[in-house]
């Protein structure tokens, strides 16, 4: 009967010896890999290549790797030459086209001339990038000196990129700050704009240069920018506007990497060109030695910024033995000269954060203008109320809580430069209080100008 055999077979089935907790796992995990490939089977695709999941992550090599690392600077130089050969070089893109501003084409044509063009040329002639350089013509056309000058800006983009790629050591699309030194020091002899600067001065122009695009490519101070960044940014071509012989003196004054703005911020008589005026950096070292104290800071500019500024500038920003050198410096140049800007907005706004709350309060405010009241003392000044300039603050910047000012407030507000001015600067402040007498003053200067 049945009942006989059941029990027969669970009276066998407790004499069988118990199977231990791995044998179990293991049983579990057969028939969980059994049942999941038929349930998978039926839902299997055409393509194969699902079954094989493709190698994603290649190890750099270790320092100790010598072999592996030669290999690898190897691979990426033929690798870049390669990309260098499939651009238009300098004498393929001087053969410019002779044709007036206002010749046009329409996209017929445009395809037509790109599939007689060169194998190098026909990534340009694409939808995407005539479409991009059409702009409301009637007859749907573009202009042709246009599409020239963005095809001399793309190809001038993938060279760039290609030569800063060189100086990329690890390879993973950014530069460190020693790389980037290298790139400016070898550029240096390639810009007539700089042939008036001595070897002994390199140095310092390179870290002068160096510090601007750190300063502003990388607010979280990571030691490194991405070369992208590098390209997107209009540093890059201030430096190579030095290739220009016939470059005013205008324009050199307000580049930052030009050799009368190098001179300005450190302050040397290495240049062949004569120069009678110190800059400021050597100009604020009374004692010579190379760095800069408080008392030596505070003749910073006008002279007119306060001490408690100037203490949070010794407390936060890196010094040694009390004293801040050069590149300390430049950061400070930066942000006091550039206030409009997140990155220098970012730099003051640590400074005014005496709490590290992220924000700044009323008593943070009361802290710094305190400074501002004592030298309109000192000057003779009436001091104005603290409530009256916090309400005009909070006016201006309006917060999105109406008591605290957070950095992104301030950089929303665009009103940044002018908070921070009144808040740092008895000159700043005097020019924000003054201001309707400022513009009175203009516009009557204006008017005595345009009666002459």
């Amino acid at each position: 009967m049945d009942w006989k055999r059941s029990l027969r077979d669970r009276l066998a089935a407790r004499r069988a010896p118990k199977k231990s907790e791995q044998e179990l796992k293991d049983e579990e995990m057969e028939l969980f890999t059994k049942y999941y490939m038929e349930w998978k089977g039926g839902r299997k695709s055409g393509n194969t290549s699902y079954t094989n999941i493709p190698r994603f992550y290649y190890r750099l090599p270790a320092e100790d790797e010598v072999l592996l690392q030669k290999l690898r600077e190897e691979s990426r130089a033929v690798f870049l030459q390669r990309k260098s050969r499939e651009l238009l070089d300098n004498e393929e893109l001087q053969t410019s086209p002779m044709i007036g501003e206002e010749a046009m084409i329409n996209y017929e044509n445009f395809l037509k001339v790109g599939e007689k063009a060169g194998p190098k040329c026909k990534q340009f002639f694409t939808a995407k990038i005539f479409a991009k350089l059409l702009h409301n013509d009637p007859y749907g056309r573009i202009s042709i000196m246009q599409f020239f000058n963005y095809v001399m800006r793309k190809v001038w983009l993938h060279q760039t990129r290609i030569g800063l790629s060189l100086y990329d050591v690890a390879g993973q699309g950014y530069l460190r700050e020693s790389d980037l030194e290298n790139y400016i020091l070898e550029l240096i002899p390639t810009l007539p704009q700089l042939d008036g600067l001595e070897k002994s001065f390199y140095s310092f122009y390179v870290c002068t240069a160096v510090r601007k695009f750190f300063f502003f490519l990388d607010p979280l101070r990571t030691g490194k920018i991405k070369i992208q960044d590098i390209l997107a940014c209009s540093f890059l071509d201030d430096l190579l506007e030095l290739r220009d012989e016939e470059l005013s003196k205008e324009s050199q004054e307000t580049n930052w990497f030009s050799a009368p703005s190098a001179l300005r911020v450190y302050g040397t008589l290495c240049f062949a060109i004569h120069i009678s005026s110190l800059g400021q950096y050597l100009n604020l070292d009374k004692d010579h030695n190379g760095m800069l104290s408080k008392e030596e800071l505070s003749r910073y500019g006008t002279g007119t910024l306060t001490n408690i500024f100037l203490d949070r500038v010794f407390q936060e920003c890196l010094t040694y033995d009390g004293e801040m050198d050069y590149k300390t410096y430049l950061d400070f140049v930066l942000a006091l000269e550039n206030r409009k800007e997140p990155a220098a907005l970012q730099y003051i706004f640590k400074l005014l954060d005496i709490e590290n709350k992220g924000y700044l309060n009323v008593f943070s405010l009361n802290y710094f203008f305190r400074a501002i009241q004592e030298q309109m003392k000192i000057h003779g000044q009436e001091p104005v109320s603290f409530q009256d300039v916090k309400d005009e603050i909070f006016d201006m910047v309006k917060p999105k809580d109406p008591y605290k000012i957070s950095l992104q407030d301030l950089i929303n507000s665009s009103q940044g430069d002018t908070v921070t001015s009144i808040l740092i600067d008895l000159n700043g402040f005097w020019t924000y209080e003054n201001r309707e007498v400022l513009v009175a003053s203009d516009s009557d200067n204006a008017a005595d100008v345009d009666d002459t």
